[in-house]
């Protein structure tokens, strides 16, 4: 049997995009922890292992529930409670696949009100360049210490806690929110991560309260998915 890549390797550097996660077979999804771990995907048959390159960046999207309307006001479900038909759907997303999630964000509905709102100041364009300039930074970082890596999504544990160093008030706000989010190694490292690229976002040499806090913000949505879960 020949063996050929997959999404997640034909993903490979740029971005794989789930619509309605929730709806995929829990064993496909779990398929996803390795490969966004380790950069690669393993195929291991009776007579051959191979393994392709799997470095991608994950999105996905999802409804609270199943019919997408359990957060709508005065909406009642009427097959159960709300939170519960919420919880039931959301299970269908296991708790260590979210944990290796950097973020995990709330989209509310876009109202008429919303369409008529003037346009924000920082466009696409602005956008762009900012993302442009803190990934020059990140390959400067590395580079500049001899790494193959050029990213603060690809540093290890180790080397991010050299290069992502928290202020004494982020660390203060790191070692509460741990303790009160219950956050495991990996997930208090992705927090790390995604403090020091909001840092590099704002050009700011070091990891600040505010970096963190941010960065902690966008992981306040897991708690209620893990607990689904």
């Amino acid at each position: 049997m020949r063996v050929r890549p997959g999404e997640v390797s034909l993903a490979h550097h740029g971005v794989l995009f789930l619509d309605e996660l929730p709806e995929f077979q829990p064993q496909v999804l779990d398929g996803l922890r390795q490969p966004m771990e380790s950069g690669e995907a393993v195929i291991a048959r009776a007579n051959q292992r191979v393994s392709f390159p799997a470095r991608f960046q994950l999105v996905a999207a999802m409804n609270p529930c199943r019919c997408g309307k359990a957060t709508e006001p005065g909406f009642t479900c009427p097959r159960m409670p709300n939170p519960r038909c919420m919880a039931d759907y959301q299970a269908k997303i296991s708790g260590p696949l979210i944990d290796r999630m950097d973020m995990v964000i709330e989209v509310p509905a876009v109202s008429a009100a919303d369409l008529i709102l003037p346009a924000p100041t920082e466009g696409s364009a602005e956008m762009a360049a900012r993302v442009a300039a803190a990934r020059a930074r990140q390959a400067q970082r590395y580079g500049g210490r001899g790494l193959a890596i050029g990213l603060n999504a690809h540093a290890p544990p180790a080397l991010l806690d050299e290069v992502a160093v928290p202020d004494p008030a982020g660390l203060a706000l790191l070692r509460d929110a741990a303790d009160a989010m219950r956050l495991t190694a990996r997930a208090y490292h992705r927090v790390l991560k995604l403090a020091r690229t909001i840092a590099d976002l704002d050009a700011a040499p070091t990891v600040r309260r505010v970096h963190l806090a941010e960065a902690i913000s966008y992981r306040g949505s897991t708690d209620r998915v893990r607990a689904a879960a």
